[in-house]
């Protein structure tokens, strides 16, 4: 049986094939993006979706679709699918949807009368090229194939408008014909395996919206250029590959490449492996660097994500290389103590207080699968003292280390935690002074410090910091326990401390270097599993609270005062279940399993066969935002990893 499949009273029903997402992407940073019905049902989405760093240093969508036609006795079937206003379906292939396949690649069958065609969709693994191949299944006369492109060439984050400005001439190359409807934008080459026929007819398609950007408040609708079709004739049990890229590709080769890259793929025939195929998404090599993409679609490279993500998307499969390739592009891009934690527009935003933190974190990962103690520290030692004694001395964003060895950050008008999100100019979630996670981040990354330091022989360093380490214990439990509330607070500011239930104190005690007794962990991992976790992870405030939201939807404000105040984060569960399992062992692996197993009904629902960036806090949790966040895939594989160790354990003579 197919893990992912859908028939055809699924496919039919645009409200359940509309919520179901296709996403492929490569490590060149391009991707194809659509919905299972192929109607894009927002502006990110499309066939061949590509970085275009002569222009800027974002996405560019050039192939929005390709409408398929079926012609027989001179009669047309459209199997096309957009969407215009008022709801209205023009074509309405989707009547012809017969069902969806998922492994090896997406494969999609359409039948009319006695017509059958199946088409199955890959994207290149190292160039941004699509590849579709059509195989007529069935058919009972001649048949003749019309492949109708639509094009945007436009940045992802904008839409475009019919305009004079566009070039609407075409160029034949060898099976088919390119286009560059604007200078300064790589050429778009589509070519068949098969010679066929070009007929240039450019029109202007005006109107098509999408659905997904209308709910959530955003300009919704544009125009998309047709500049014409390729016509040719199709045999029962013939297939004919297309190609669409930036670059001409030799139609006699499109038969063996798409062939070699289908083996490549792993397939996503069982939950574990959709969560490595998705690990795969996010990983980009350009320009001399490796980087991680925090989410699809419309995510960058943001430096928290990447050091949270990081572990579980290479160590926890083996791959040290791309780990140390990251890391080593994090450092480049550093300034002072501080790494990007947002790069829009190559404008890299530095407010993060805790991101350096992560950085310790995420070498953490490694040394204790490796126990290369020395040479990290002979590595990374330079930035670690560079980080560590700039939070001492007092830096950017407020940061500064007070008399008791714990970290104070930002102010009411700042949002310098996880939790970022600005609304009208502020911040929705201030929290500002001594927040938990930071200052448990903080304790944890001075005790790695010193046991790599110890390792190395590093005297110097260890007589500086092993006083402020051993004193930060006391001075944390005294600042955020209280007995009587049995749990820590969240963040105190002049003096007053903030008692709001949020999963940032699970944080503080699931690090491996906690800074509080198993008593006090014990108790705030209760709280958090009795308020805050749910089947997809946990939420971001108490339901108990005034201020909670349980839902994410609702105009652009409504969402963003939502966003961090009841929302639920896959990732976040990996916190919860590394301090779990470190209190309970073997008797914590039945919650553990039930957490990391809850997320497999999400394989089939939103981004097929990967994890979302955030859930609704209240039932059914429904998917919201990035439909493939790399924090939340690495969560679940690093999730399955410690299960498996303990369970390794328990084996053990």
């Amino acid at each position: 049986m197919t893990y992912i499949a859908f028939n055809k009273q699924q496919l039919i029903n645009l409200e359940f094939a509309l919520s179901r997402e296709l996403l492929r992407s490569n490590r060149s940073g391009a991707y194809s993006a659509t919905t299972i019905a192929g109607c894009n049902t927002r502006k990110y989405h499309g066939l061949l979706v590509v970085p275009q760093p002569q222009l800027d240093h974002n996405n560019h969508l050039l192939l929005a679709s390709i409408d398929e036609t079926v012609i027989q006795h001179d009669e047309a079937f459209n199997f096309g699918l957009r969407m215009y206003p008022n709801g209205v379906h023009e074509p309405k292939g989707h009547k012809y949807l017969r069902e969806f396949i998922g492994e090896p690649i997406p494969q999609i069958i359409y039948r009319v009368g006695g017509v059958m065609l199946s088409k199955e969709m890959l994207f290149a693994h190292n160039e941004a090229r699509l590849l579709i191949r059509y195989t007529l299944l069935e058919a009972h006369s001649s048949t003749t194939l019309r492949l109708k492109p639509f094009l945007a060439f436009r940045n992802i984050h904008q839409l475009t408008r019919a305009n004079l400005d566009a070039n609407t001439s075409a160029q034949p190359c060898t099976n088919g014909a390119s286009w560059q409807l604007y200078h300064g934008y790589s050429r778009l080459y589509i070519q068949l395996s098969t010679d066929n026929e070009y007929i240039h007819v450019p029109d202007w398609y005006y109107n098509v919206d999408y659905v997904k950007d209308a709910e959530l408040g955003f300009p919704h609708n544009e125009d998309l250029f047709s500049p014409g079709f390729f016509e040719l004739p199709i045999k029962k049990g013939e297939s004919i590959i297309v190609s669409a890229g930036l670059e001409p590709m030799p139609p006699a080769e499109m038969k063996r490449r798409f062939n070699a890259e289908v083996k490549k793929r792993t397939p996503r025939d069982s939950y574990e492996n959709c969560l490595l195929n998705a690990s795969e998404q996010f990983i980009v090599k350009a320009e001399g660097k490796t980087t991680l993409l925090a989410g699809f679609p419309w995510f960058g490279s943001w430096g928290r994500d990447t050091f949270i993500a990081l572990p579980g998307l290479t160590l926890s499969r083996g791959d040290v290389k791309t780990f140390n390739e990251v890391m080593d592009s994090m450092v480049e891009s550093m300034k002072g103590p501080f790494f990007p934690n947002v790069n829009r527009n190559n404008q890299p935003d530095f407010e993060a207080a805790d991101t350096p933190l992560w950085f310790f974190w995420a070498l953490q990962q490694f040394t204790s699968r490796s126990g290369q103690q020395k040479q990290i520290w002979k590595k990374y030692g330079a930035v670690m003292k560079t980080i560590l004694e700039a939070y001492r001395q007092g830096t950017d964003y407020l940061v500064r280390m007070d008399e008791r060895g714990l970290i104070t950050a930002g102010s009411p008008a700042m949002a310098v935690s996880w939790m970022d999100v600005y609304a009208g100019g502020k911040p929705v979630t201030p929290r500002p002074g001594y927040a938990v996670e930071i200052n448990g981040l903080w304790y944890n990354a001075i005790r790695y410090a010193l046991e790599l330091a110890e390792a190395a022989g590093d005297a110097d360093f260890t007589d500086h910091w092993k006083a402020i380490g051993e004193g930060i214990p006391a001075a944390f439990t005294e600042m955020f326990w209280d007995r009587g509330r049995n749990y820590l607070a969240d963040h105190i500011w002049e003096g007053q401390a903030d008692w709001t239930v949020r999963p940032n104190m699970v944080i503080a005690v699931s690090l491996p270097y906690c800074p509080v007794e198993e008593e006090i962990k014990n108790a705030v991992l209760r709280k958090a599993k009795n308020e805050l976790l749910t089947p997809r992870g946990l939420r971001t405030l108490s339901p108990d609270h005034p201020r909670y939201k349980g839902t994410l939807t609702g105009s652009p404000n409504d969402r963003d005062l939502a966003y961090h105040n009841g929302t639920v984060f896959p990732w976040l569960s990996l916190m919860f279940v590394g301090g779990w399992l470190s209190l309970h062992g073997q008797s914590g692996i039945g919650l553990a399993e039930e957490i990391y197993h809850h997320f497999e009904p999400v394989m089939v629902e939103a981004g097929l066969g990967s994890i979302s960036e955030v859930y609704d806090g209240d039932p059914p949790h429904d998917a919201r935002g990035g439909i493939s966040q790399a924090w939340s895939v690495a969560a679940l594989i690093q999730i399955k990893e410690l299960i498996d160790d303990y369970k390794l354990q328990n084996r053990k003579p």
